[in-house]
């Protein structure tokens, strides 16, 4: 009988087709679920699946999650032995631009997913949340048992509320669910839109970087093969309903940041001074502990050693 694929969704952005591409290689056929949105170059996704798209093993379905019929009727087509759920509206900033759009994607579109993983006998569901559920927690670095009631952007509201919805599904159905807590990810394939990505970009043209704040601000970085590795040990131990945080466990300021962009690319950044933005926080730090223990998560890539392999990515797309 024929493997039951994993159903993944945003499986053409920078995690899930990072994802996507270590399943195939182990031999798990891979059900992509996106729907190419202009969030950021639809190209970019496209490029990112070009060798999944090869494979006998990989089914794309372009679907948006806000539509629930076609959430629905791919689910009981595929029926997946688990799912993946990586889709969601990015970002803390323009979240605050367009909340009603954050949450009809992240809130309704995952009740969606939900439903219909209940109704298909799904055996295990993961779900994406983020760091930025923790707000300007005091505490660090940040545990999964921390009160993480005060988000302060609509992006992490919506996390913190689909980890309040996954378990409301746990409990009422005993669906396995584990819900995920990145921290900042980076590497090849990164959105163009981020930190790192942009940085890298603009101190390689050598362009003036805009620096939010006196760089003193702080994230927990993880490298891309860190985070797939992390959400394959959690699918592998998926079970009763559980929070983990997936981070790098070592919080780099932002200045530390910008000049470890500057030795890795040989030349100095040219610095644009900004005030800092509503919805920012001061630092982001994973407590590991909980996720070592039950997981056996253990990052391995170094900051420096992951803006390499995502500096030698860019080159390579020229």
């Amino acid at each position: 009988m024929a493997q039951q694929p994993i159903l993944i969704t945003g499986a053409a952005g920078f995690i899930g087709s990072s994802l996507a591409d270590q399943l195939l290689a182990a031999g798990t056929p891979v059900v992509c679920l996106d729907n190419f949105c202009d969030f950021y170059n639809p190209d970019i996704k496209r490029r990112n699946i070009s060798g999944a798209l090869k494979s006998d093993l990989y089914t794309l379905a372009q679907v948006d999650l806000r539509d629930r019929q076609a959430v629905l009727d791919t689910v009981a087509k595929h029926k997946p032995q688990a799912i993946i759920h990586l889709a969601a509206m990015a970002g803390v900033r323009p979240s605050i631009e367009n909340p009603d759009l954050y949450t009809q994607v992240n809130l309704n579109g995952t009740v969606n997913l939900l439903d219909a993983a209940v109704a298909n006998g799904v055996e295990k569901f993961l779900f994406a949340s983020s760091s930025s559920v923790y707000g300007n927690n005091e505490k660090t670095p940040f545990a999964e048992s921390d009160n993480v009631d005060h988000p302060i952007s609509p992006y992490a509201a919506t996390k913190k509320a689909g980890e309040l919805i996954c378990h409301t599904y746990h409990h009422l159905y005993q669906l396995p669910i584990t819900c995920l807590r990145f921290f900042t990810v980076f590497g090849p394939r990164q959105r163009p839109d981020l930190a790192i990505s942009k940085f890298l970009r603009m101190v390689g043209a050598g362009q003036a970087i805009p620096v939010f704040g006196d760089g003193s601000t702080s994230r927990d970085y993880t490298f891309v093969a860190d985070i797939v590795d992390g959400i394959r040990k959690s699918l592998a131990n998926c079970s009763s309903y559980h929070i983990y945080n997936l981070g790098g466990d070592s919080p780099v300021t932002l200045a530390q940041l910008i000049a470890t962009i500057e030795k890795v690319v040989g030349k100095e950044a040219i610095i644009d001074r900004k005030p800092m933005q509503p919805g920012d926080v001061n630092i982001t730090w994973a407590d590991l502990t909980k996720p070592r223990a039950e997981l056996g998560y253990a990052p391995q890539t170094s900051l420096e050693a992951g803006i390499t392999k995502q500096w030698e990515w860019i080159q390579a797309q020229g």
